[in-house]
């Protein structure tokens, strides 16, 4: 198991990046990597809540981690800080032991610069995803993020 941190500086306040984090169609927007798209099946976004998504490559080549070309986890919030912190446990949706186990994935929001510093930090990443890939695909949420809420 491992860990990543990935940061973007938004312009955007803080509320509205943490609305972002917490509301489902907003989410299935930006929380998807290029050539991906994502479908979200449950969200209730309190501490307690649960959630469950699923991203599917665009692309019949791409291989999921749940099924031939989608990625399924579902999990719960941990800990919701309104305006500056929310903290998340999931795990994939598979039966293949090297992406298994929960990974705790907590996203910061800090302002600065007339925006927000937002830091994503995944924890407890099975060692069969590799942390490139990892941070490949946070840099272009973020990226999609700042883009969403950057216009609102």
């Amino acid at each position: 198991m491992h860990s990543t941190r990935v940061s973007r500086h938004v312009r955007a306040r803080p509320s509205v990046v943490y609305r972002a984090l917490l509301d489902a169609d907003a989410l299935a927007k930006w929380r998807v990597p290029d050539g991906m798209s994502s479908r979200v099946h449950e969200f209730d976004p309190r501490e307690g809540g649960s959630f469950r998504i699923s991203l599917t490559y665009d692309a019949p080549a791409g291989t999921g981690k749940s099924a031939a070309h989608t990625d399924t986890y579902h999990g719960r919030f941990v800990k919701l800080v309104p305006d500056a912190q929310v903290v998340e446990v999931f795990e994939f949706e598979t039966a293949e032991p090297g992406l298994r186990g929960e990974m705790t994935m907590t996203t910061t929001l800090t302002e600065a610069d007339g925006g927000t510093d937002v830091l994503v930090v995944h924890e407890g990443i099975p060692d069969g995803v590799p942390a490139a890939d990892n941070e490949t695909g946070t840099r272009m949420a973020l990226e999609n993020l700042a883009k969403l809420v950057e216009t609102a």
